[in-house]
Order: C-alpha cells, then structure tokens, then sequence
C-alpha cells in the first residue's frame, strides 16, 4: 500500500538514497533540507520525472520549532496525512577537535540538529498520527550510527547526540506500541557519503586492512533498502529494534 513519508535531510547523501528507494516502490515522499528550495529543485524534478508518488521539498531546520511544525503543517497540506517519519537529518561537526577543546557552540549545534530536532520532531509527528485512524501502518525510523556506541574522542558530541537517539527510539517505543505506531533505529556504519568524504582515505585503507567483514563502503541505497522494509512493515513484530547496516563492523572477534 503506498504511504505517505516525511525524511529528513532528503536531498542528499544518505537521505537521498532513502527519498529514491521509497519512491521506486511508488510511495509519496516528501523531504526536507535547510538549503532552499532552488537547490533541491534538480533532484525533485528527477524524481517527479521517473517515479509515479507525489513528491515535495520543505525548507527546514529541524531544529527549530518554528520550522518543524511549519513543515508538519505543510507536509499534511501536501498529502493529506503523514504514515511514516523518517528521522534522517544530521551533521558532524565543523571542526573535529580533541573531547577536552569542543566547545559549547558545537556541542549545541550538533545536539539541536541530531537529537533535539528529531526527539520534537517524532513528539510532533505522532500526534498526528495518533489522530489519523485512515493508515493500516505507521512507523517511525531514526537513522542512528555506530558511534552510539564507538567512541570518537575528536567529535565526541556527535557520539553523544547518536546516543541520544539509541534512547530516544526506545522511549518512543515503548510510548507509542499501544497507539500501533512502530519506532525504530536503523544504526549505519560507515557509509559513503557528504559527512565521510572528508575522511574518505582513512576510511579506504581502514577497510581495506578489515574494518568491516564486508570489505567494501556502504552505500546510501543500502540504508533505502532497510527503510524500505520497515516502512512496508517487515518487522511489523519488532517495535524498538536496532537494524545494524554496516557491513559486519559491530561484529565482536579476536
């Protein structure tokens, strides 16, 4: 049955991998990015051009409280309803520096896009739909990371901001199983992308020597993939889960 979904941080990198696996499968996406809309406009119009869904781009910062619900606002305006949140957006810091020199202007940033926006976000999103009966499935999907549980003491900030979201996604589901909405946490390992391509040769000799059992980069339509099945409903019977994408990297060995 085709849905009505929301992803964040959309337009590029792992987003984008996300909006183009849904929309091969027919579904309405809409996504957002804090670029404007000029700037999306490309891959909106690929998508519109290719694909059967409905499709639509919202300027927003998910930070801001203003900007989210506005985008709520719209977004249900556009489609008439919201079946699936998708919890994408977030950012690495500007500047990777040592745990004992972040500062508290990059702690607040990192934490606003990563954790605030999407912990508000998911408040927001649910009481909508809480108060839609129409939909037969409804989840929603944060995208986490490895480093919930790596720690990397020269962006330590996104470290904790992913933690955040480990918990989050268990909260909200513990909260919302008696509404049948479903939560969970699709948690990446290292994927190529806009955040990783400063980093991209450490990661290729890091990989090459065994970082991973599959010694290769993922891809953002890996992570599509798995969103795709949660969103069909896959794992209808596992709400709270973690879904590891990352190659074989989390797996403990000698």
């Amino acid at each position: 049955m085709k849905k009505n979904i929301l992803v964040t941080g959309g337009a590029r990198g792992i987003g984008a991998g996300i909006v183009r696996k849904l929309a091969e499968k027919g579904h309405n996406v809409g996504f957002c990015g804090r670029a404007a809309a000029e700037t999306a406009a490309p891959f909106l119009a690929e998508l519109q051009q290719e694909f059967s869904g409905r499709f639509a781009y919202f300027q927003c910062d998910v930070s801001s409280a203003a900007d989210r619900e506005k985008m709520l606002d719209d977004f249900i305006a556009a489609f008439g309803s919201i079946d699936v949140l998708v919890n994408n957006a977030g950012v690495a810091p500007e500047n990777r520096s040592d745990l004992l020199d972040m500062s508290e202007e990059s702690f607040d940033r990192v934490m606003g896009i990563n954790l605030k926006g999407p912990f508000f976000l998911t408040q927001a999103a649910a009481k909508r739909m809480i108060a839609d009966k129409n939909s037969e499935f409804k989840c929603i999907i944060n995208t986490g990371s490895v480093s919930a549980d790596y720690a990397s003491i020269n962006r330590g900030e996104y470290c904790l901001s992913k933690a955040g979201v480990a918990m989050a996604t268990k909260l909200f589901s513990v909260r919302l199983a008696d509404e049948g909405i479903c939560v969970y946490e699709i948690r990446p390992g290292v994927i190529k992308s806009d955040m990783t391509s400063v980093v991209s040769a450490k990661y290729d000799k890091m990989i090459a020597e065994g970082l991973t059992l599959q010694r290769r980069w993922g891809m953002p339509e890996d992570i599509g993939k798995a969103v795709l099945m949660l969103v069909e409903g896959a794992l209808a019977y596992s709400t709270g889960q973690v879904i590891n994408v990352d190659g074989g990297l989390t797996i403990e060995r000698f």
